[in-house]
């Protein structure tokens, strides 16, 4: 049987529990398809720097594993599938304490240019848990993982930015994190990982659309 690489990476993490419960995970992702994303730009309008802040900033110009793009590219389709998988669900929530039964899986691979930077925020509403993997090359990248945060914005420590880790927590009240301005001498690479519930709207950004009531 094939190992599940996340379930594995997340077995394998624990719990840090300051200044809210988050995970670092370390080899996330199978070979394969961190390389696919590594080589995944179907356009230079994906690319972006400054955006005010918030990802929604580039809203339009944003790139997410939905079915079409699962259907023309194989690797994406063993992403989704990974991220759907059963055991990957039980394992959220067996560590985490996900609740995942009824929601649905979204994708958005982030290509971070110079300038670029996230005001403190924390993911609450709709998502139900948050991954962020990091897929940036050169030894540069490795300061540019997530800023943890306090409340009040202050940065306490910093996810590695080490290539194929990852941040995982349950966004919370308390889930504060961001992307402090400092210099990107290339393209930062993240894949944003959430699982959103039921009363999600952008239906278009999901890996697999909802059936129809």
């Amino acid at each position: 049987m094939q190992t599940n690489c996340v379930t594995a990476a997340l077995a394998a993490s624990p719990v840090l529990p300051q200044p809210y419960p988050h995970w670092q995970l370390h080899d996330v992702l199978p070979a394969a398809i961190a390389a696919a994303l590594v080589h995944w730009v179907p356009g230079t309008r994906f690319i972006g720097g400054d955006s005010g802040g918030q990802r929604a900033g580039r809203n339009g110009h944003r790139l997410f594993v939905t079915p079409a793009q699962r259907a023309a590219h194989p690797a994406l389709d063993q992403l989704a599938c990974l991220f759907d998988d059963a055991a990957t669900r039980a394992g959220f929530t067996r560590q985490c304490s996900a609740r995942l039964d009824d929601a649905a899986l979204r994708l958005e691979l982030c290509l971070d240019t110079d300038g670029f930077w996230l005001e403190p925020h924390t993911d609450i509403g709709a998502k139900r848990l948050t991954l962020l993997v990091s897929l940036s090359m050169g030894a540069e990248a490795m300061d540019w993982g997530t800023d943890i945060m306090t409340a009040e914005g202050t940065p306490v420590a910093r996810a590695s930015g080490l290539f194929n880790s990852g941040l995982l927590f349950i966004p919370s009240a308390h889930s504060w994190h961001g992307f402090v301005r400092r210099p990107l001498n290339g393209v930062r690479r993240t894949l944003i990982v959430n699982y959103v519930s039921p009363e999600w709207r952008a239906t278009e950004e999901l890996a697999q659309r909802p059936c129809a009531a």
